[in-house]
């Protein structure tokens, strides 16, 4: 039987418990990959974890606590053997208001999820990455960016900036063996909508007119099989 593509290869996926961290967890399981899932929620993280198979580890965390981000790098080090193969930032936070009335909550959570935890657990990861000679760091973007609409503020300043770090990482890794992808959707129906009523809503899109999560799994798969030689930059995602 030939081996899977991802066979021997260990995956950390962050916001791995709901929506496309767990697609994207799921999706690279399917391929052969070893998961290594973190998350806030713990009992729909170990689920997880014990359907996947493969060795699969859960590691409970809230990665928008500096110190939960670096015991999640350290024991993915411990259970991986070093920095795991693949890196999915899939975990967010997703606040919609319009700009005078943006709570230092919703700030301070969308840039710390956001944009520090990818950035920190990129940080912990790479330099044995460049050792090995081999890695490939997924970030899961947005439309907002690139895009602004109403109500964006916190959310499209935060997406702005992980692509920021995303386009520093791609040009100091170039060469490397180490490879930087971001995949950027548009609206994908997934439980982070929930609070905001989009069906409700006039200036939100519907439910019937997203992505689904497993669409964007489909990408981070696609990205993360090229052959070595092939560094996928950047892949947007739209509702067509």
């Amino acid at each position: 039987m030939a081996a899977l593509p991802l066979e021997g290869r260990t995956a950390l996926v962050t916001g791995a418990s709901r929506g496309i961290g767990e697609a994207c967890a799921r999706a690279l399981a399917a391929l052969g990959a070893r998961g290594i899932l973190v998350s806030r929620r713990e009992g729909p993280l170990r689920a997880l974890a014990d359907a996947l198979g493969l060795g699969a580890v859960a590691i409970p965390g809230d990665l928008a606590d500096p110190a939960s981000a670096t015991r999640v790098a350290e024991e993915t080090m411990l259970i991986a053997g070093g920095a795991p193969d693949i890196l999915v930032h899939a975990a967010g936070s997703f606040p919609l208001s319009a700009v005078e009335a943006v709570s230092d909550h919703e700030l301070d959570l969308a840039l710390a999820l956001n944009v520090a935890a990818p950035l920190r657990l990129t940080r912990a990861f790479l330099p044995a990455m460049r050792v090995r000679g081999s890695g490939h760091v997924v970030t899961i973007g947005s439309i907002a960016d690139r895009a602004v609409f109403p109500s964006n503020a916190a959310y499209a300043a935060s997406k702005h900036a992980v692509r920021a770090v995303h386009e520093t990482l791609r040009a100091e890794t170039r060469g490397s063996g180490v490879r930087a992808t971001i995949i950027s959707p548009a609206a994908t129906d997934t439980e982070l909508w929930d609070p905001h009523d989009p069906d409700g809503t006039p200036h939100l899109p519907s439910r019937h007119e997203m992505l689904h999560a497993r669409d964007i799994a489909d990408a981070v798969t696609w990205a993360v099989t090229r052959p070595p030689h092939v560094d996928v930059e950047e892949l947007r995602l739209a509702r067509s």
